[in-house]
């Protein structure tokens, strides 16, 4: 059985090639992704690449093989459907399962994942609006829908979809103005000379840089 840190750096690496529409990773990318050092990241990706789980190129970065993005592709199914249980059933919020989902997934059975899949419907995205994979290992693709809150112009009405950035401090701060998934609102004003976007939610309005803007994928309400 692969280990805790293994199934880590695999599911790192298959976010992160995911997240930047890139077939591989640098070996900096990775490092900083997991806060370890660069050296300690090699090592590692020496070791999967030993493993027959990725191909390691040195000074380029690593991709994963078949194999390895079929393990990645397990893991992030089981923390993303451990964060979605954790939510619906014991009424944890978005900011506290990633923490909770991490220390689970390495030790929850494939039978209780697909029990897990069952009992919630067979769920196709997370409490994030991330996509879950399936049981036979496919992921489903982004909708063509979904654009940028920052991209949207005054006056659009949206609905939010998918929050890319998911530090618990930041949807937190989300939360405490009115916004989860499936939140709709109009755009009150984009203004790209003062880098901010509002938006209004019933009556309150929340003002976003566009730099958080871009972390939040909408759909357009016709």
């Amino acid at each position: 059985m692969p280990s805790l840190t293994v199934e880590n750096y695999l599911k790192t690496i298959l976010q992160r090639c995911i997240e930047d529409g890139a077939e591989s990773i640098s070996t900096g990318q990775l490092a900083a992704a997991l806060h370890v050092s660069p050296g300690t990241a090699t090592s590692m990706l020496k070791t999967l690449a030993d493993s027959g789980l990725a191909v390691y190129k040195p000074y380029e970065g690593a991709s994963l093989t078949p194999a390895g993005n079929k393990l990645a592709l397990r893991m992030l199914r089981r923390h993303r459907l451990i964060e979605l249980f954790l939510v619906r059933t014991l009424n944890l919020t978005w900011d506290q399962v990633h923490e909770e989902a991490e220390h689970m997934e390495h030790a929850t059975s494939d039978f209780l994942i697909d029990r897990i899949d069952e009992f919630l419907g067979h769920p196709a995205t997370d409490p994030h609006g991330d996509p879950i994979p399936t049981a036979d290992g496919n992921m489903p693709g982004e909708t063509d829908l979904a654009v940028k809150l920052s991209a949207c112009a005054a006056g659009s009405r949206v609905t939010v979809i998918r929050v890319l950035n998911q530090q618990p401090e930041f949807l937190r701060y989300l939360s405490e103005n009115g916004l989860t998934i499936e939140t709709t609102g109009s755009v009150e004003s984009n203004s790209a000379e003062a880098g901010v976007v509002t938006l209004k939610i019933g009556r309150r309005s929340l003002t976003l840089g566009h730099a958080a803007a871009e972390q939040l994928l909408v759909r357009a309400q016709s």
